[in-house]
């Protein structure tokens, strides 16, 4: 199903619907995922597949529960979004152009699916030693929107959240490139701090061990790390999908 505004980009997902049948009074509100995935691959993506992971773990826990799904690193938001949006908010909207009024229905159709979901999943690798551009693009036009926006209280407090994050490298401590990793904190202020989520994080280093022959060295190293993030994945998968049970 594509999501309001025609973006391709959302899908929603429910394997308990049944065509016809409509919820009545009795029924209990079917909780929900939402998952975003920021890589601009799709076969063979390291951030994907543990994302699938903790994504399994909530399926396993809560099946047929609806997920919704945003891939903004294939289909991208649009580049002008964010500041038409900014200057959509600093207008009336009786004199806003149709560029800045679809930014601002687009930033509040991205709220809506934050605010609508009980847990949050992230995927998002690490691109050149910083943060998705699509990823920061998505953060900074959810901002634009009132209950997101600065001095609000966002609909995310409180909601349990995972963020994946890969590494090609390793930038940890003692690392010869230690700090070199410009995302993963920027991630978490953003995503514990602003927007308040209970968040657990799994990080995956040395995705390109294998790929690339000067990295050669560190195979057994990247493959322990391998099935540390794939232990890690399952069990923020597991404290994730920790809330009551659909009916």
């Amino acid at each position: 199903m594509v999501c309001g505004n025609g973006h391709p980009t959302c899908i929603v997902t429910n394997r308990n619907h049944r065509p016809g049948r409509r919820p009545g009074n009795d029924q209990r509100r079917v909780i929900s995922l939402f998952r975003l995935d920021a890589s601009i691959r799709t076969e063979g993506s390291t951030s994907r597949a543990l994302g699938d992971i903790v994504e399994a773990e909530w399926s396993a826990a809560h099946p047929g529960t609806a997920i919704t799904r945003r891939h903004i690193g294939v289909e991208p938001l649009p580049i002008t979004a964010w500041p038409d949006a900014v200057a959509a908010s600093m207008t009336p909207e009786a004199e806003r152009t149709p560029e800045q009024s679809a930014a601002t229905a687009l930033a509040a159709e991205l709220t809506a699916e934050l605010a609508t979901a009980d847990a949050l999943l992230f995927a998002v690798p690490l691109y050149n030693f910083g943060v998705s551009q699509h990823f920061k693009s998505y953060v900074d036009l959810v901002l634009t929107d009132p209950r997101m926006g600065p001095g609000a209280h966002p609909v995310t407090a409180g909601k349990p959240a995972v963020l994946v994050t890969v590494q090609g490298g390793n930038y940890s401590a003692g690392t010869p490139k230690e700090g070199w990793d410009h995302a993963t904190a920027w991630m978490r202020r953003i995503l514990e701090d602003v927007w308040q989520l209970d968040l657990d994080v799994v990080t995956r280093e040395f995705t390109l061990v294998g790929v690339n022959p000067a990295l050669d060295q560190f195979t057994e190293l990247a493959d322990e790390l391998k099935l540390l993030a794939e232990g890690q994945a399952v069990q923020h998968g597991r404290a994730l999908a920790r809330l009551p049970r659909a009916a």
